[in-house]
């Protein structure tokens, strides 16, 4: 496996009960450790913190005929993030027929493009699996009307 996180999109409510992890931190080398010993820690700590906000980016997204966000709605599929900032998105549309088609992978490549940290930023729109309402965050549903 590569130096990149991946992280496959399930969008969820947090809960109440669901305690916030902090960020990783990175510790102060051991004696006789070399000098660099703890960068994977901070190199995990900034491509975390890069991904969340590529998720809040990704939020600010929505298909203009449905009021809920491409990430809450299940069109994201997976989100990579290389060193040094390069994201990859895996996303879909609700339908091939889409009207936005067109015009919403671009928008979404741009806006994670404008993302601090981020270097390159590449959209690949995929089929499968195909999207279906039960990709859809419990907050989507209940933005919708689907309980």
């Amino acid at each position: 496996m590569n130096d990149a996180s991946e992280t496959h999109a399930t969008p969820s409510s947090p809960s109440p009960e669901e305690p916030h992890a902090p960020a990783p931190v990175a510790e102060a080398s051991t004696p006789g450790a070399p000098a660099d010993a703890a960068a994977p820690a901070v190199s995990a700590a900034v491509e975390g913190d890069l991904n969340s906000r590529v998720v809040d980016v990704l939020k600010t997204c929505f298909d203009p005929e449905i009021p809920v966000n491409i990430y809450e709605l299940g069109l994201i599929y997976s989100i990579q993030v290389d060193p040094p900032g390069a994201v990859s998105v895996r996303m879909t549309l609700t339908s091939p027929m889409c009207p936005v088609a067109g015009s919403l992978p671009p928008e979404v490549e741009a806006k994670i493009r404008g993302v601090a940290g981020v270097t390159d930023a590449k959209v690949d729109v995929v089929w499968e699996p195909p999207w279906s309402p039960a990709m859809m965050s419990d907050a989507a549903k209940l933005q919708l009307n689907l309980f």
